[in-house]
């Protein structure tokens, strides 16, 4: 491993470092004294200036709770400096953010751990200018004039370039993923953003000619409707799904019409609308035109979801039923204008998203037995995903044929940080679900005044 490589794990180790104590909200103080190294060390290891020793590590990893994150980026660099038999660490991409002058930069380790950390562009450029990474970075992010090609695109719309449309459909991509990660919070900005400057393309370009700008703006708008459920905006998430629709309409662009009926079906949860939920799922099925049999089985899932909010154990599993079928028949079935979501739906996302629907239907303990499978395949660095997978199995272990309120109560208290971090409000609102059900049925259990006491913060 050359001295330049060497310079860039150095630095790329501090940033990371100083992005996990951020995040957990401690000071380089409270990290010192948790970690029993010297905060003025600590303070050098972020700004890149010094490489913290091998074994001092795993201290500084425990503290912030980052399971083994630390340890497997201070392990790319030996301290005899001789490289190592592993995959170098990857630069995946630089993201627009919604400043102008900072980059979202995604890190993948050794083990596929992702790690996404917040540069300013100064800082970026000069991992760039280091070469450490010239072999693992992303096609799109080496070719030096696409800066300028987009630049050149907002200034002067006149003309769609394909090639910052899949710039944008690759930060579409990326978004999806890190909302797994890291809920809504982080990327509303960034997204609404990118939705402008779409949209400013497609107001500046020939009539006639935007198809593929609208079709793209119709993924992004309902993306950001998404975002807004998450984070509990009803209002938001209807406005966006709607101009999503519209969108999508002006292009006679039917699967996603009938996507955004799912997407609409799957907010009238939010309110409770089990009618609405049955029959805006009902009606995407419906929808005219070649629908991905993907797409028809998330619909009857979604139609199923809403029979088990109305009580009705037959109709929700008919309607599950029809939707394995259907995966089980065309597992791959969808084309590159498909939805992001449709080409990671499977058999094992229809049984995470059917559990609730169990727990609704009063048989909590099929529900438990699908999140625990769930939960023992999600990746840990998932950390939104699995969060919401262990409250939903906090609330249905308590209405189980043998509740246990000492379990469900320290599987929710486990999840509060990811509520702050996130903003996700399905994790908070299962939260104060489970801390209502603690409340009412275990009021002298001491983590139920615990749980209630940590929900103050979220």
């Amino acid at each position: 491993m050359t001295g330049q490589e060497n310079d860039a794990v150095r630095r790329i180790f501090g940033l990371v470092l100083r992005h996990l104590r951020r995040q957990a909200g401690m000071s380089l103080r409270d990290l010192g004294e948790r970690s029993l190294y010297d905060y003025s060390r600590i303070s050098r290891v972020e700004r890149g200036e010094h490489l913290i020793d091998p074994d001092l590590v795993p201290g500084l990893d425990q503290a912030l709770e980052a399971d083994g994150l630390l340890v497997s980026l201070r392990a790319l660099m030996p301290a005899n400096g001789t490289p190592m038999d592993m995959p170098q660490v990857g630069l995946i991409s630089g993201l627009p953010s919604a400043d102008g002058d900072s980059v979202t930069v995604e890190f993948r380790l050794p083990g596929r751990r992702e790690v996404r950390v917040s540069l300013s562009r100064r800082e970026f450029h000069r991992l760039l200018a280091t070469g450490a990474f010239a072999g693992a970075l992303r096609p799109e992010m080496t070719q030096p004039d696409l800066a300028e090609r987009v630049g050149r695109a907002v200034a002067a719309p006149q003309r769609t370039d394909p090639q910052v449309l899949d710039y944008f459909r690759t930060l579409l991509e990326q978004h999806f993923v890190a909302d797994k990660m890291l809920g809504p919070r982080t990327l509303l900005g960034q997204v609404h953003t990118q939705i402008e400057i779409l949209d400013g393309l497609r107001r500046g370009g020939r009539p006639g000619t935007g198809e593929p700008t609208l079709r793209l703006l119709a993924r992004y708008a309902e993306f950001a409707g998404w975002l807004h459920q998450d984070c509990g905006d009803v209002a938001s998430a209807m406005f966006w799904s709607d101009r999503a629709t519209q969108w999508a309409q002006a292009i006679g662009d039917q699967q996603s019409v009938a996507y955004l009926l799912v997407r609409r079906s799957n907010i009238a949860m939010l309110e409770g609308d089990a009618v609405d939920v049955v029959e805006l799922a009902a009606a995407a099925q419906r929808v005219p035109g070649p629908i991905s049999p993907k797409l028809r089985a998330l619909a009857a899932q979604q139609e199923a979801r809403g029979w088990a909010m109305h009580g009705d154990a037959d109709s929700f599993r008919l309607r599950l039923d029809i939707a394995a079928d259907l995966l089980r028949d065309h597992p791959d079935d969808v084309d590159e204008n498909s939805p992001v979501y449709l080409r990671r739906y499977d058999l094992a996302a229809l049984e995470e998203q059917s559990a609730t629907g169990y727990r609704d239907c009063g048989h909590a303990d099929t529900a438990v037995a699908i999140l625990e499978r769930r939960i023992a395949d999600t990746p840990a660095h998932l950390h939104r995903d699995q969060a919401h997978q262990w409250v939903k199995l906090a609330n249905a272990v308590l209405r189980s044929a043998q509740p246990d309120p000492e379990r469900a109560a320290a599987l929710g208290l486990n999840c509060v940080p990811a509520a702050r971090t996130t903003g996700s409000a399905r994790i908070a609102g299962e939260l104060r679900t489970l801390s209502r059900t603690l409340t009412r049925r275990w009021p002298d259990l001491a983590q139920t005044d615990e749980l209630r006491d940590a929900l103050a913060t979220v």
